[in-house]
């Protein structure tokens, strides 16, 4: 599974890094940057709450991956 970032989306709220912090951060311009290879490697419960975390709906799920 693997979690996609509409970048233009983003509103920096970081609760995907409070969720996942190995994973996402949220840059000093208030966006959110990614970690691909621990996104990658992502539990898929802790991947399901960072999307779920998300107020502006900028991560979503690619259960293809």
């Amino acid at each position: 599974m693997r979690v996609v970032v509409d970048t233009s989306r983003c509103v920096g709220h970081g609760m995907c890094e409070a969720a996942a912090p190995d994973a996402f951060e949220v840059n000093d311009d208030g966006y959110v940057t990614v970690d691909h290879a621990a996104v990658t490697n992502l539990d898929d419960a802790v991947a399901r709450a960072a999307v779920a975390a998300c107020p502006s709906a900028a991560l979503s799920l690619d259960p293809e991956s």
